[in-house]
């Protein structure tokens, strides 16, 4: 693959480009003046642009009159066309891992870096970390409610005393759920769609006598 220095005036802008991008041309400007014309513009063998409208547009906007260039002339027509569509479409299928991005902006701004320079602005982060924030809560929020009545994390830090109830029969196993409310429970920290469950409650020891008393067993 090989790249070429081409006039802009040589190039010529797809008339049916389905990709609207005026709204980037001053964002690509912005990254060719600070980090060099690093991605190439991709034309057909007729000159006419494949992928790189945008850079095309910043390009003139920073009064360039030369800028890398890749002839794709190893393609057909169809493959072009396809191709010119893929370029514009592949962006969507990505997402942010927030959490990393906030960090790599963060470090960033300690060395005094321009942040608009990511294209990121101030109020996006701020929605950002706000969503977040709202995110984390709801999470801790669920996962409260879930929690059984003593957490098995603290058990490991303390001395507790067991009593172990076994079943033999279906029947049984279904009064002592009635009983002791015994219901399905997630694992602590179990990832939403990856839930490791099981069946099980921790019962104090005096409610447990309480609740024997009031069932008249002794």
């Amino acid at each position: 693959m090989k790249i070429i220095e081409m006039n802009i005036e040589d190039l010529i802008p797809y008339e049916d480009n389905p990709r609207i991008n005026y709204m980037a041309v001053d964002a690509v400007a912005r990254s060719i003046r600070e980090f060099g014309f690093k991605v190439p513009i991709i034309v057909d063998k007729n000159n006419v642009i494949v992928a790189g409208h945008t850079r095309l547009e910043a390009s003139k906007r920073l009064g360039l009159e030369k800028v890398p260039v890749i002839i794709a002339d190893d393609l057909t027509p169809e493959q072009v066309k396809a191709f010119r569509i893929m370029d514009n479409k592949s962006a969507q299928y990505s997402e942010w891992d927030y959490e990393k991005l906030l960090k790599e902006i963060d470090e960033l701004a300690e060395l005094n870096y321009d942040i608009d320079l990511t294209g990121f602005s101030q109020v996006e982060l701020d929605d950002i970390i706000t969503n977040m924030e709202k995110e984390q809560e709801k999470e801790k929020e669920k996962q409260e409610k879930e929690k059984p009545e003593v957490e098995f994390t603290e058990q490991l830090l303390e001395e507790h005393n067991y009593i172990v109830f076994y079943f033999d029969n279906t029947l049984d196993w279904q009064v002592a759920k009635e009983i002791f409310d015994i219901k399905t429970v997630k694992a602590l920290g179990s990832k939403e769609g990856f839930e490791r469950k099981g069946i099980g409650r921790v019962v104090d020891g005096k409610k447990l006598l309480q609740l024997l008393e009031e069932q008249r067993v002794f």
